[in-house]
């Protein structure tokens, strides 16, 4: 099976800063990929390379063999959800899964909603449909952002540490929406610093460092490697 996702030889600076240094990889279908890393590892830009939010330099990424060179290009394909959750705050929760799905889908009115709703109650949020985001919890508006980004039906869905600006409270929440599209077997890639996400979900563990694939294995391979700069992430992390 060709892969999902192809990295070939990307590189990315910002002025004279290398950010990403020619990174190659492949993710399969239904593959649960975890990129961890220590802070300015370039980590976010990476997973913002794949759908197109960031130009590469160099290389090249494709999805489904379709070169991504834009958002647009991988538009309905690619999931992405933030850190912050970038809703809509003039818009009730369910319109805020509902507006996009008719003027990017061009979705009726009436399907947009009843669509809306059903993915409202998969993420458990269905009594929340006429509430706006400012009502929500932290927890409730990061299930509504992943929500809305269902509501696309991509191949993938791509987390920029989903949980950092929560407790551990509401975390758990997204922490179990997350889990439900795991069990689905649908193919996730995760930037994240908390190795209870990456112990839990991931196959397959990422770790980069200055820009560049320092590991690339199972979350046992990490937690035993013997090398010092993985033992002293870790120390940090995950003691």
């Amino acid at each position: 099976m060709d892969p999902l996702i192809r990295v070939d030889r990307i590189s990315k600076s910002y002025g004279s800063h290398m950010v990403l240094n020619d990174i190659s990889l492949e993710v399969r279908q239904g593959e649960i990929l975890a990129v961890i890393g220590p802070s300015g590892a370039g980590k976010s830009t990476f997973i913002r390379c794949l759908n197109g939010l960031e130009q590469v330099d160099r290389g090249s990424v494709t999805v489904a063999g379709q070169p991504v060179t834009s958002v647009t290009s991988v538009a309905g394909r690619v999931g992405m959800v933030f850190q912050q959750f970038n809703l809509f705050p003039h818009y009730t929760a369910i319109d805020n899964i509902a507006a996009p799905l008719r003027t990017i889908k061009n979705m009726p009115r009436p399907q947009a909603r009843d669509r809306a709703a059903e993915l409202l109650e998969s993420v458990k949020l269905a009594d929340k449909a006429g509430q706006y985001p400012s009502t929500l919890s932290g927890g409730q508006q990061q299930r509504l952002a992943i929500a809305r980004a269902l509501s696309m039906s991509p191949d993938i869905m791509l987390f920029d540490e989903p949980t950092s600006s929560l407790d551990p409270e509401l975390a758990h929440e997204v922490f179990d929406t997350i889990q439900a599209l795991a069990r689905s077997h649908m193919t996730l890639v995760l930037v994240t610093h908390q190795m209870n996400m990456v112990k839990n979900f991931a196959a397959r563990v990422l770790f980069l460092e200055n820009g560049a694939i320092f590991f690339d294995g199972t979350f046992d391979a990490l937690t035993t490697a013997a090398d010092p700069r993985i033992r002293q992430f870790l120390k940090k992390i995950y003691p």
